[in-house]
């Protein structure tokens, strides 16, 4: 036997469609009469992208960064496939980090990133995640992970787009970056000098001298392996970071106190072709 068609009884039946009608009047004036209820289902039409994005730029103009930054996302909530919902996803990144709510200035350059890896504007969003740990970065007493994370970031820029706009101020950020971090092994091996912790001292100024060795920080951790070495009584090795820091630095300061420290143990600068110096420099 054919099934009864549930829909067709429904429809079919003068009472229930007259109770449907009612139904829909009723939910209608309710909502009319909802005021700003929460619940209440905003019908207002969206604006034109065009004018979204230029009430964002005003926002920008006067320096309203965090209400430029919600005003160009708002350009892609409603026209999330316009040309200027693109656009407006970098100009929201910048307007965040310019209001220093780096957190979601680096959550929007990631995500551009992720939306438009090939994109003319990619290699800025690149620069300006960089430039967000950069403004974060602490001075040496403090953690180094913005530190770590702005060379990381700069790097990755740089490796990727060495041809682009941004790439020669991100190299000079690098260069920062690493005088900056040297300096932070300098100030922890000092600190390990100062309560005769020689062996983890040298570490950290044998790490300087490997791997910062652009730095301002080079000539004095010469100075200090010069210094731990004699302490811990390594002549040659004291010798040779004297000998290697009179080559490469022989009018600093530095050079002249080691020259004294082993002058005082009837010692001199001499080269030994063991050392893990000579095989560096």
């Amino acid at each position: 036997m054919r099934g009864i068609d549930v829909s067709d009884v429904r429809w079919k039946n003068p009472l229930r469609r007259g109770l449907r009608a009612a139904a829909v009047m009723l939910f209608f004036s309710l909502s009319a009469c909802g005021g700003n209820s929460a619940d209440q289902v905003d019908l207002t039409p969206d604006k034109p992208a065009e004018q979204l994005y230029a009430e964002a730029q005003e926002f920008s103009q006067n320096g309203q960064w965090l209400q430029a930054a919600a005003a160009y996302e708002e350009v892609e909530r409603q026209h999330p496939y316009s040309e200027l919902a693109k656009r407006a996803q970098v100009e929201a990144a910048y307007a965040y980090y310019e209001g220093d709510s780096y957190e979601e200035a680096v959550g929007a350059a990631e995500r551009f990133i992720d939306l438009h890896p090939g994109d003319e504007a990619t290699p800025y969003a690149y620069y300006l995640i960089g430039l967000c740990y950069y403004e974060q970065i602490s001075d040496v007493g403090r953690d180094q992970d913005m530190t770590e994370r702005a060379l990381q970031s700069f790097d990755e820029m740089v490796r990727r787009y060495p041809e682009s706009d941004y790439a020669r101020d991100a190299r000079l950020k690098l260069d920062l970056i690493q005088d900056h971090l040297a300096g932070k092994e300098m100030e922890i091996g000092r600190y390990y000098e100062t309560r005769k912790q020689y062996v983890g001292a040298i570490n950290r100024f044998r790490n300087v001298v490997e791997n910062y060795q652009t730095t301002s920080h080079v000539p004095e951790a010469l100075f200090r392996l010069t210094e731990t070495y004699l302490a811990l009584g390594v002549r040659k090795e004291a010798q040779s970071a004297a000998a290697v820091l009179g080559y490469n630095y022989p009018g600093s300061i530095w050079y002249e106190r080691s020259y004294a420290l082993l002058e005082d143990q009837n010692l001199q600068p001499a080269e030994d072709s063991g050392s893990w110096l000579s095989n560096l420099f």
